[in-house]
């Protein structure tokens, strides 16, 4: 397992140096990563959007906080998805969503007991990242994309997406995606599953208030 690590820490891509890190005394911005446990989540505050994207925000409780993630249409919104449906997303995907959510506090304190990564990006950063997300949005000729459905968990909904799931493009190589547009040090082929996404953020995260 160490030399595995090592491996891919070789193949680490860097940061990109107009956007990450913050200069120092430059203000910064926090987004989260959040551990599901077969997917992923990413946490940003809402003032932090830039205004006019993200529109289908406006379908939720105006919380302070929004989750967003990525997946194959049909595994993502399934209650219970099962072996079949995860074959089916990995080799044969007939298309994808992305799934939002309105969270009233800090990512911590709404997923106890799930993992949960900080990663501070810049301002230039944090624009980027919510550009890459609203790009991910499937709009045709309307100004917010139409649900398709209820979401999994609290106020939250699903919502037609661009990119083709794959085995190889899963909701965690997308949520590294949007932290590589922000600059993160983050090598979205090397996170094709939570494990790996999550082992990656662990190195560029801001250190927990028990380690400070």
């Amino acid at each position: 397992m160490c030399g595995i690590a090592l491996i891919v820490a070789a193949g680490c891509l860097g940061p990109v140096a107009s956007l990450y890190p913050p200069g120092p005394g430059d203000p910064s911005t926090p987004v989260w990563v959040v551990d599901h446990g077969w997917h992923t989540g990413l946490v940003v505050e809402r003032a932090a959007i830039p205004q006019g994207l993200w529109p289908e925000q406006d379908d939720l409780a105006p919380e302070p906080y929004l989750e967003v993630g990525w997946g194959d249409a049909a595994f993502y919104r399934a209650k219970e998805p099962g072996v079949g449906l995860a074959i089916r997303a990995a080799l044969a995907s007939a298309g994808s969503a992305l799934h939002l959510v309105a969270i009233p506090a800090r990512p911590e304190r709404i997923f106890p007991g799930r993992e949960v990564v900080e990663i501070r990006l810049s301002r230039p950063g944090v624009q980027a990242l919510a550009r890459f997300v609203d790009e991910s949005v499937a709009r045709v000729e309307r100004d917010r994309a139409p649900r398709l459905g209820p979401g999994l968990y609290g106020v939250s909904a699903f919502y037609p997406a661009r990119g083709h799931y794959h085995l190889l493009n899963t909701c965690n190589t997308w949520v590294a995606d949007a932290l590589r547009s922000a600059g993160v040090p983050i090598t979205p082929a090397y996170a094709m599953t939570a494990g790996n996404l999550m082992w990656q953020a662990r190195r560029v995260a801001v250190p927990s208030p028990a380690s400070r």
